[in-house]
């Protein structure tokens, strides 16, 4: 049998090299990598007289006097094959396997098709990996501080060419993701951070994730920044995550906390959702509303209100099928919140992929018990995008809806709950009525009934230049009493009952002019008592 060059076994395929491997008598070799495959070949190729595993070198034994096997030491450091095996089979350096890069090509990351969440189980015999342990030679800086602020602070003037930065974790059908930055609405772009398919099993990571971490820039022939070292997921240290669920495991209850939304005294639309339609800790609320009332005005109040009274709330605003000139407007005026946004004049698979991003970032949120905030905006045009993008099932309600086409919807909007232990997520989002058009009522029909809370707004008002164009006899909360002070609640209780004897503009008028006479509701309430 004629012998191989390296080189001539470098343009074999992995089948071929298997197939070679198996003509030496070479065993275990459907797990070997194709470089493996290679030192196996040339090395049965000097010694044809010896069996070669795929897995490991055969061991020598020694009998000793006692009449036990014992391995035999190896002379001068080699092996049965003349060469050290953990020389050859050598685990590679955390620096090394820490800076695998993608694919030079970009058709891999810029593919598109099902981004579905990829669930990682533990490592083998059930032992958990390694977590933020790098090891002694891998170059970078490390640091005991207990929070993350501290440790960046400590290690970023250590790291020289490497940087640190952050993203959204994408996972792409072969394993490997990438960090996706919210500068360019979570799409691909040329800020991506490769994250390897090795570092993904590791940390457990998970569609959706919020890392930080140390980077490096790309080397020559390269097109992506690669991720280095974890340094904290959704917010904690990578080494806390073991006791992570998912989030279909956890277990949702009532909401029992409240979102405080009066934050400045002239603001009334916040002050009168805190009356009529308090907001708790994983609400699942709709804003209905016809065109021109208002809708997006009260979700950015809503957003600057939970920015002064809960900074700790992550707070998100997911703007689908949009006009460019509210997104940039959102993004100027609303403080501590994120803004992701795609524009009317984008595909409706841009729409699908960026909300099913957002929700799953909110849901890895979650599962690290933080309170999570999404204002969306609206979830009448994401369920358009996803009946013109669904597959004809062949049954097609009124308004041209297909049967299917509000499945996902359904489940992304279902997805707020208040989660028992720690932890909520709340969605605000908007549903178009009376637009002229039968779609947007079939979609409003199909989430009427899923919503815990309803704010509805009446263009009668908004026609009338009366804003908040809030119909205060419509809007209202379940189970308010959990988050409620009885005190409060009995006084509201006797305010709508005042106020059903007048209609909705002379109801909106005495509040208005109640309302603004009063530093906070509190006082407001009170002076119901003169």
């Amino acid at each position: 049998m004629s012998e191989n060059t390296a080189e001539e076994l470098k343009r074999q395929s992995l089948t071929q090299l298997r197939a070679t491997a198996k003509s030496y008598h070479i065993r275990r070799v459907s797990g070997l990598r194709k470089d493996d495959l290679i030192a196996a070949i040339l090395e049965a190729q000097q010694h044809p007289d010896v069996a070669i595993s795929g897995v490991r070198p055969v061991q020598r034994f020694d009998l000793t006097s006692d009449g036990e096997l014992k391995p035999a030491k190896p002379s001068n450091g080699s092996t049965l094959y003349g060469e050290s095996h953990t020389s050859r089979y050598k685990k590679p350096s955390a620096q090394e396997e820490h800076s695998e890069t993608g694919p030079h090509s970009s058709s891999n990351n810029d593919s598109q098709g099902s981004k579905t969440s990829s669930k990682h189980g533990e490592s083998a015999h059930g032992k958990s990996p390694q977590h933020h342990r790098p090891s002694e030679d891998d170059g970078l800086p490390t640091s005991t501080a207990e929070t993350l602020e501290e440790r960046l602070a400590e290690i970023t003037p250590k790291l020289g060419k490497y940087i640190v930065n952050e993203g959204t974790l994408e996972i792409l059908p072969d394993g490997y993701g990438f960090l996706r930055s919210v500068n360019y609405n979570f799409k691909p772009s040329p800020d991506d951070i490769y994250v390897s398919q090795s570092q993904v099993k590791r940390f457990r990571l998970k569609q959706g994730d919020s890392v930080v971490g140390i980077i490096r820039p790309p080397k020559v022939g390269e097109r992506y920044f690669a991720l280095l070292r974890v340094e904290a997921v959704n917010g904690r240290f990578p080494d806390t995550l073991d006791d992570r669920r998912d989030f279909d495991d956890l277990m949702p209850i009532y909401p029992d906390q409240r979102y405080v939304l009066e934050y400045d005294p002239p603001e009334v639309s916040t002050r009168l959702i805190d009356l009529f339609a308090p907001l708790g800790k994983g609400q699942r609320s709709l804003i209905v509303a016809q065109p021109k009332t208002g809708k997006t005005t009260i979700l950015r109040n809503i957003a600057n209100a939970a920015a002064e009274n809960h900074p700790e709330t992550k707070t998100i605003i997911l703007l689908i099928d949009e006009r460019p000139e509210e997104v940039t407007e959102m993004r100027r005026t609303v403080r501590n919140a994120e803004v992701v946004a795609s524009t009317f004049d984008e595909k409706p698979e841009n729409h699908i992929g960026l909300a099913e991003i957002m929700f799953e970032k909110a849901k890895r949120l979650v599962e690290c018990k933080h309170d999570v905030l999404i204002l969306m905006d609206s979830i009448t045009r994401l369920s358009r995008a996803y009946n013109v993008c669904a597959n004809n099932s062949g049954r097609t309600m009124s308004g041209g809806v297909d049967t299917e086409a509000l499945k996902v919807p359904r489940q992304l909007f279902s997805s707020a709950r208040n989660i028992e232990g720690g932890g909520s997520l709340t969605i605000v989002a908007t549903a178009l009525v009376e637009t002229g058009s039968r779609m947007d009522d079939v979609i409003f029909e199909e989430f009427k009934g899923t919503g815990n809370m309803e704010v509805v707004l009446d263009r009668k008002l908004s026609d009338r230049r009366i804003y908040p164009a809030i119909d205060v006899f419509k809007s209202g909360t379940r189970r308010e009493e959990l988050f409620v002070p009885d005190s409060e609640r009995e006084k509201v209780v006797l305010l709508r009952r005042y106020l059903t004897n007048h209609n909705a503009y002379e109801a909106m008028d005495f509040l208005l002019d109640k309302i603004k006479g009063t530093k906070d509701n509190e006082e407001f309430l009170l002076s119901m008592n003169k």
